[in-house]
């Protein structure tokens, strides 16, 4: 964390901004989701469709700043102006950003920040997921629910972390490397094919 240039500070706030109005855009359509899924019980699976959506700074930043701590602080910094600019949650979406984003960096961290495989990418996914969803059955209440109903919601988290914070993170990143706004980065460097 402490290697980090001035330029890969600028970035990460940039990209937490977006992320927060990402971040906040996904609280309101879960809630939108839950009303709709509730006369069917299934109102919880409304946020675990969007989880994905809320670990993507984990991923996507770490991908172009290619540092150490770069997921945790992306997470955390989204998360504050997500609270800031008025998530109904309040301050304990700041404690579930440093979760989350520990997830990923702990596998970034094992790879040296050098692997950014699709793999990689999808593993940090899977791993912001588990973290997060110890966090949820501890502070959410999660023990209410029947063994089969939470690995339905576990499954559900699961696909929707690999889909968004794996598979879209890596792609939206190279694409926007191929734009040549991150030339001085190695991924504005590296060759991506097609």
């Amino acid at each position: 964390m402490f290697n980090w240039k001035l330029k890969d500070v600028i970035m990460v706030c940039i990209f937490s901004v977006v992320f927060s109005f990402i971040y906040l855009w996904g609280v309101y359509f879960a809630n939108f989701l839950a009303t709709v899924l509730a006369p069917f019980g299934f109102a919880p699976y409304a946020y675990e469709i969007v989880f994905g959506v809320w670990f993507m700074a984990s991923t996507f930043v770490p991908y172009i700043i290619q540092r150490s701590g770069v997921a945790v602080v992306a997470e955390v910094l989204s998360a504050v102006i997500e609270v800031i600019m008025g998530n109904m949650f309040g301050p304990i979406v700041i404690l579930s950003g440093i979760i989350q984003g520990m997830g990923p960096e702990l596998v970034f961290a094992k790879g040296k920040y050098r692997d950014f495989s699709m793999k990689n990418m999808c593993l940090a996914a899977l791993f912001a997921c588990i973290f997060s969803f110890v966090w949820g059955y501890v502070r959410g209440g999660f023990s209410k629910f029947t063994p089969m109903y939470l690995l339905g919601m576990f499954v559900v988290r699961a696909i929707s972390s690999v889909l968004f914070a794996g598979v879209l993170s890596k792609v939206l990143a190279e694409k926007l490397a191929k734009t040549g706004a991150l030339s001085s980065y190695s991924l504005g460097q590296e060759e991506i094919d097609e």
